[in-house]
């Protein structure tokens, strides 16, 4: 079966997609991707192809101010979702898929689908387009809004009439819009039962399939990574492509709250969400500008992180508790989740990080970890990837 993959957005965003690839290119089938520029998932032996955006330099130029993103609309982001809308049609146009597999960003796919005769899977990674009246859309509110939750789900077709016209453009040359009730489509979820039990008024057309992640590597090469965090005792902080705020401040308050229980601070600074001074390092303070997470979160003690939900699995998945320091977008649900979960202490939003409350939150962690390895021990019993897949090949011989 030939498959196309297309997913935008951050590292987050793509690494499910590539696990996915990798894992249907092991079965036999053949596969190609299309990734952002700079995504920094690691897609060696996967064919991929570029969308022609690089959402890294989109958030390294704006950070996750919305006044920033606003100004920039109209003479960076919509430009840019044109050049990615129209390089997602051409290249399911030349490689002739059997079947459409896309992120909600991409948005011109399952339109390009539908009038190529191809069926297509939309992919939520995160639940935030299929309605449901047991909680609202994920980048609405944390809270119950109660016969209005469902409703609530509408503001998502808000990014279709945000970029309309891209959209029109990068579709003009396809054949015309064949008529109504011809297009296949299903819905994958790929997000653990633990973290999300699936709520009863799902359709069957959607599947809730377990998170994909891909095998871990045995080691990174890291000898001073490894000799740190070999006995455990220490915290991991990361916050992923997130920049806002004062991040020397936030990691200064990180290590001391790390200090306060005794915990050494293993820090990804990544795109720039965390700076550790000079004055706070010493030698139970390590900063690296990525890690793996595979590798590093189970020896941990916790880990401080902004929620997003290939980290939440990540954590989850590893056995240890969460310390959530959400920024923007579907993190308050995430932090809110794990909560609810018993699998974090409240989350802490990241303009209210201090060392205080960073300590309290890691004291307050300790009772979860009990609940963290129950629910690990679950997660790594799934197969994401497999359950999706096989949901794949069924609806593609349908």
């Amino acid at each position: 079966m030939r498959i196309m993959l297309l997913t935008a957005g951050t590292r987050g965003d793509v690494e499910p997609f590539v696990a996915l690839a990798q894992a249907a290119t092991a079965r036999g089938h053949q596969v190609r991707t299309a990734i952002p520029e700079n995504s920094g998932a690691d897609t060696a032996g996967l064919e991929t192809v570029s969308l022609r955006m690089d959402f890294a330099q989109l958030i390294n130029n704006q950070g996750v101010s919305p006044w920033v993103a606003a100004k920039s609309y109209r003479t960076v982001i919509r430009p840019g979702i044109g050049q990615l809308l129209s390089a997602a049609v051409e290249h399911i146009a030349a490689f002739a898929p059997d079947v459409v597999v896309y992120h909600p960003k991409v948005l011109s796919a399952p339109i390009a689908a539908e009038r190529l005769g191809i069926p297509s899977v939309l992919v939520e990674t995160i639940p935030s387009l299929t309605a449901t009246r047991e909680f609202p859309a994920p980048f609405i509110t944390t809270a119950s809004l109660g016969r209005l939750n469902r409703a609530s789900y509408r503001l998502a077709n808000l990014a279709t009439l945000m970029f309309k016209r891209e959209l029109a453009a990068a579709v003009q040359d396809l054949p015309p819009r064949p008529r109504l009730g011809t297009r296949r489509q299903i819905t994958m979820i790929p997000v653990s039962p633990q973290l999300l039990p699936r709520p009863a008024d799902w359709p069957a057309t959607v599947h809730l399939t377990g998170h994909w992640t891909g095998q871990p590597p045995e080691t990174d090469g890291d000898k001073e990574l490894a000799d740190f965090i070999k006995d455990g005792g220490f915290v991991y902080a990361g916050f992923g492509s997130m920049r806002a705020g004062d991040p020397s401040a936030r990691g200064e308050a990180i290590v001391q709250a790390a200090r306060r229980n005794n915990l050494k601070t293993l820090v990804a600074g990544g795109w720039g969400g965390i700076n550790i001074p000079q004055a706070v390092r010493g030698g139970d303070v390590l900063v690296r500008e990525a890690v793996n997470h595979h590798l590093i979160l189970p020896p941990a003690f916790a880990a401080i992180h902004h929620g997003g939900a290939g980290t939440v699995h990540a954590v989850a998945r590893a056995g240890i508790p969460s310390v959530v320091v959400p920024f923007i977008a579907d993190q308050p649900f995430w932090g809110h989740r794990l909560h609810q979960r018993g699998l974090a202490p409240a989350p802490v939003p990241y303009r209210n990080v201090t060392a205080d409350r960073l300590a309290d939150a890691l004291a307050q962690a300790r009772s979860c970890r009990d609940r963290a390895m129950q629910i690990g021990e679950r997660i790594r019993e799934e197969d994401g990837t497999g359950v999706a897949l096989d949901a794949l090949e069924a609806f593609a011989a349908s």
